[in-house]
């Protein structure tokens, strides 16, 4: 008997009417498509539920494993409330969504019409109904952030989280939030712009600036808490002194979202703008610093700016994003050292206790660690017995797939008959909808196990195939390390087998003592 599977996705839309009370979406939507199968007899196997909203595919996991099943040709046909809920994306979306239901002849069922992807007609209105539905989506979207972008004019806080020093307010007799001071927060800011900008007196009667991690140690001396009871950092200092916010103002385009193509999918970051590409707008809030000291500290800024670093700079570190501080979990970096003293490797964080060591020693380390775990682990593991036992485990869940498979052959025929005893008269529609339910329970139950036994037989194998491919990786980087000059290419060769290497060194050492004196923890990419 054909199966079909049921994807159930909430729009936004949906999330505004739940909003106003008005039920849950996807189990109504459930209910209804449910009662479409059975009054048609299609014999529904699998719920795909898409709890995350998402514009594109590659933001909603659900979505994908239903286009792999798909793909598959695992199912007859989907039933979803309209064809929009599949694909509300870009075009790529919607191209991708159209060739997999058709060259893999699946149906699309909506309570209003089944769209046959291999059916030309069928194919031009359902590519029709994805046009029209980006297009809503697009308009929708341009009337938020329009209606954002007016509500900031008028010096609304549109943000949800609220700069320290401020919480959210709403606003009485209108819509939307501003922000209202938190007296104990806006005393810290402002001597955090203070200590910057004007600076402390010294015991010896001098005034010192203090720079942001200077002003970060003293925050943390004083067990000040951050917004979010972290330590404080130089960066959440630096845009705290950066931030317009403390003068009443509200900044727009500080952070805004691009997307950019990459190895065929599109990624998105939010770098920082610089200043001159921000909106600022007069907001609704009280200031907190007094705009002379804000430029002031603006114009100092300016001046301890560093120099950019050049574009194709190469890396010169071997061990660039390997080594981990064991004190304080910082990435170590490579610190140089004029007249011939060779470069070290040091925690960057400020007033961490982990010490130095010349970066030779550690890198030579980390080989000698790798040759050591490659060892051991051969005797551990060996390809003979981890076959043996891969074989073993493999045969097991075959015996449970096959299982689950007849289980599921047999709750389908009985489904079967009682659609049969529905038409016959047999069983009421009230006895008819009861045993329906409780066999696609079964059904269902049935699925879910086939699904995870099939998936752990696959990752067994990928596992196995891993493991294999694994040592010889070792083997390779272990042979060729030492023949390479490139640091680039030592730093991308310890990256494809080595996942961290935490270093731990709290003795000094004199001149007649061992300098390579640290602890160091290797782990290598073990295949899962």
């Amino acid at each position: 008997m054909k199966e079909y599977c049921m994807y159930l996705r909430k729009s936004r839309a949906d999330l505004e009417a739940e909003a106003h009370g008005e039920g849950e979406t996807l189990l109504r939507h459930e209910r209804t498509l449910m009662e479409y199968a059975k009054r048609n007899k299609i014999n529904v196997t699998k719920i795909y539920r898409e709890i995350v909203s998402g514009e594109t595919i590659a933001s909603r996991p659900v979505m994908q494993l239903l286009l792999n099943e798909v793909e598959q040709t695992i199912w007859a046909g989907v039933l979803v409330m309209e064809v929009e809920r599949l694909a509300r994306g870009d075009t790529i979306d919607q191209g991708l969504v159209a060739q997999t239901f058709k060259y893999s002849d699946t149906k699309i069922i909506t309570p209003m019409k089944i769209y046959d992807p291999n059916n030309e007609f069928d194919e031009e209105y359902f590519e029709f109904g994805l046009f029209m539905s980006r297009r809503e989506y697009k308009t929708t979207k341009r009337r938020l952030r329009n209606g954002i972008d007016a509500s900031s004019k008028e010096g609304k806080w549109v943000f949800n989280k609220e700069p320290f020093g401020y919480k959210r307010k709403k606003l009485e007799n209108e819509k939307g939030f501003t922000l209202e001071i938190v007296p104990d927060e806006a005393a810290i800011v402002r001597m955090i712009f203070e200590l910057y900008t004007i600076g402390e007196e010294q015991e010896d009667g001098s005034i010192k600036r203090l720079g942001s991690t200077l002003i970060a140690n003293k925050l943390n001396a004083l067990n000040i808490p951050s917004s979010e009871n972290k330590e404080w950092i130089p960066a959440v200092i630096l845009d705290i002194l950066k931030n317009p916010v403390y003068i009443g103002k509200i900044r727009r385009n500080y952070k805004p979202e691009v997307k950019k193509m990459q190895d065929g999918m599109v990624t998105k970051k939010r770098p920082r703008n610089t200043s001159d590409k921000w909106q600022l707008y007069k907001g609704l809030h009280s200031a907190i610093v007094d705009e002379d000291l804000f430029y002031r500290t603006q114009e100092l800024l300016e001046q301890n700016k560093p120099k950019p670093i050049p574009g194709n700079r190469s890396i010169k570190n071997p061990l660039t994003g390997l080594v981990i501080c064991g004190c304080c979990g910082s990435k170590m970096v490579r610190r140089p050292y004029p007249n011939r003293t060779p470069d070290a490797v040091i925690c960057p964080k400020s007033g961490c206790k982990n010490i130095s060591s010349y970066l030779s020693f550690v890198e030579n380390r980390i080989l000698v660690s790798l040759q050591q775990w490659l060892t051991e682990y051969k005797l551990q593991l060996s390809i003979e017995n981890k076959q043996q036992i891969n074989n073993t485990e493999i045969e097991v869940k075959k015996q449970t797939i096959k299982k689950l498979e007849d289980e599921i052959s047999g709750l389908n025929k009985q489904l079967n008959n009682v659609h049969d005893f529905l038409e016959q008269g047999i069983y009421s529609a009230e006895i008819f909808m009861e045993r329906s339910k409780l066999i696609n329970e079964k059904i269902n139950e049935a699925t879910k196990k086939l699904n995870i036994a099939m998936k752990s037989l696959e990752e067994d194998n990928k596992t196995y195939k891993n493991i294999v491919e694994f040592i010889p990786k070792v083997e390779h980087v272990l042979a060729v390390y030492d023949s390479v000059e490139d640091p680039e290419v030592k730093n991308a060769l310890l990256d494809e087998v080595v996942s961290k290497a935490v270093y731990t060194k709290t003795k000094r050492v004199g001149k007649d003592k061992n300098f390579d004196d640290f602890e160091l923890i290797l782990y290598p990419k073990i295949p899962k």
